[in-house]
């Protein structure tokens, strides 16, 4: 794969990679097979993907009625099939009794507590060429990577901020961000924080199992669809474009050690079965706007499509939590975590090294490296703090001691 061990910096865009780009987007015969793995991934021995992509291939949202909708709301527990009838089309006129089911479920096992973290990108630096993503290895950006020194003082700014839990970003760059540098991150976090995260390229059981060592609690892998034929449209280089091992990347970290995986309901839903012991997280993250780009349509999923979308995996897994990032406007996230959402990022930035700019109110001019995409809710810990203690709900930021 030596045609991926580049990144495209600011303006500079050679011939070669235009031509290479042009061709990866026009002519599929030079893609590579998405379900081949390629040197050095573990090949796991798993059922649970097969059972997933089982149920994707068989749903047909437009079989559903009111009657199934009706049913699933009525059912104390919510089954597979329950939980296609809630995310059809036909349950669109029933978000009300939805949104009302989802905050009793949610008041039952999680009270009125909301969960904080901010995330700290380390690197922009990828190998891939998503289309969606800022961070594409053809999108011309400003790349940069944080040293020890620079990331210690950004730990340093958002720990004096309050925050107690944090999630470590990267591109997926082995070449630019790789595992010792990764683990080295997570040595560091743990003096600053009480629950550490990664949401980094997928690695194997062993790595994940290495990264646990070092300090990281959990482990957060988008799918983005699992649909294979959108799949391979969507990732047209690099390692992201092996579908199956991104797919496994959540059973391995939990064989590694890992406290708890976060990915969509029906995958959760199979791995949780396998492996009891998991923290189970969700997550429904809608395009946002990214540099350098504008085919995306950040609206093609609405806010009450989002909320129904929420609502349902509420009451088909009322014991995970769900997350609702800065990618959604405050009055949405305000209104969410009161009906079906359990925790939520504040202070945060996506771009490199602007954490003390931006906890300043300061231009990020001197960022290390550019954003992965436009945020929308910009509050910083203590504003959120307030508004959801001023909402009657109650903020926390740990509820884990290491011993």
């Amino acid at each position: 794969m030596e045609e991926n061990r580049f990144f495209v910096d600011a303006d500079t865009l050679s011939p070669e990679a235009l031509a290479r780009k042009h061709k990866l987007e026009n002519d599929p015969s030079c893609r590579t097979d998405p379900t081949q793995y390629l040197p050095g991934m573990e090949v796991l021995e798993s059922d649970v993907r097969e059972r997933v992509l089982s149920q994707v291939a068989s749903y047909d949202p437009a079989r559903y009625t009111a009657t199934d909708v009706r049913a699933a709301l009525e059912r104390r527990t919510c089954t597979v099939e329950d939980l296609k009838a809630l995310l059809s089309p036909a349950a669109e006129p029933f978000l009300e009794k939805l949104a009302c089911r989802a905050k009793a479920e949610t008041e039952k096992h999680f009270g009125n507590t909301v969960y904080l973290f901010t995330p700290l990108y380390l690197s922009n630096y990828c190998e891939n060429y998503c289309v969606y993503c800022g961070f594409n290895c053809y999108n011309r950006i400003r790349r940069g990577k944080l040293t020890a020194e620079q990331t210690e003082h950004e730990m340093q700014v958002i720990a004096s901020s309050g925050m107690e839990e944090i999630l470590l970003l990267t591109g997926e760059s082995r070449s630019q961000s790789d595992l010792t540098y990764i683990g080295d991150a997570c040595r560091l976090a743990r003096k600053y924080f009480r629950t550490v995260g990664l949401e980094v390229y997928p690695v194997n059981t062993d790595e994940y199992r290495y990264l646990h060592e070092c300090g990281a609690d959990f482990v957060t892998v988008f799918q983005e669809t699992y649909d294979l034929c959108a799949y391979e449209k969507l990732h047209l280089l690099g390692h992201k474009r092996v579908f199956p091992y991104r797919f496994d990347a959540q059973e391995r970290a939990l064989r590694g050690g890992m406290r708890g995986v976060a990915f969509s309901a029906l995958h959760a839903y199979y791995l949780q079965r396998k492996y009891p012991q998991a923290e189970i997280s969700l997550s429904c993250p809608r395009l946002r706007p990214i540099l350098n780009n504008q085919t995306i349509r950040p609206m093609d999923v609405g806010e009450k499509q989002l909320c129904q979308i929420l609502c349902a995996y509420r009451l088909f897994l009322p014991f995970a939590g769900i997350t609702v990032s800065s990618r959604e406007s405050a009055r949405f996230r305000d209104g969410i975590v009161r009906i079906a959402a359990t925790k939520v990022s504040a202070g945060v930035s996506t771009g490199i090294g602007d954490h003390e700019s931006k906890y300043a109110g300061e231009s990020a001019e001197n960022r290390t490296g550019d954003e992965q995409f436009e945020i929308d809710d910009a509050r910083s810990l203590n504003r959120m703090y307030r508004d959801l203690s001023d909402g009657g709900l109650q903020p926390v930021l740990n509820d884990s001691l290491y011993v």
